[in-house]
């Protein structure tokens, strides 16, 4: 059976194609609206990751620079020292005694 275009009224062949058009418009929105969530999704989640990265590298640096900290407050440096070692030098060098602390010892970076 063969179909005949030509007794197919005009306004019947016209609504068809806007039917067409219609759906080939429809696709192409949802096609591209699938392709703006991906790229948006991909953005957040390199987003993500970047940030929990650097976020990770400050709070290692940080944690690192603490336990060096408290490390250097903990240990016993031996012999006498006054606390300031250019004024010592300078002192020594211009060949001038140097001012006391008395006896209290001076630990270095113990406020911190």
């Amino acid at each position: 059976m063969q179909f005949d275009l030509s007794s197919v009224e005009t306004g019947t062949l016209v609504f068809m194609g806007t039917l067409v058009f219609a759906l080939v418009i429809t696709l192409f929105m949802m096609t591209a609206s699938f392709a703006a969530l991906v790229l948006v999704g991909v953005g957040r989640l390199s987003w993500l990751i970047a940030s929990t990265v650097l976020l990770g590298l400050v709070h290692g640096i940080n944690h690192i620079w603490d336990r060096l900290v408290h490390h250097a407050s903990t240990v016993e440096l031996p012999g006498d020292f006054s606390g300031d070692f250019v004024g010592d030098i300078a002192a020594e060098i211009m060949g001038q005694s140097t001012p006391s602390t008395g006896t209290y010892p001076r630990v270095v970076l113990r406020d911190s």
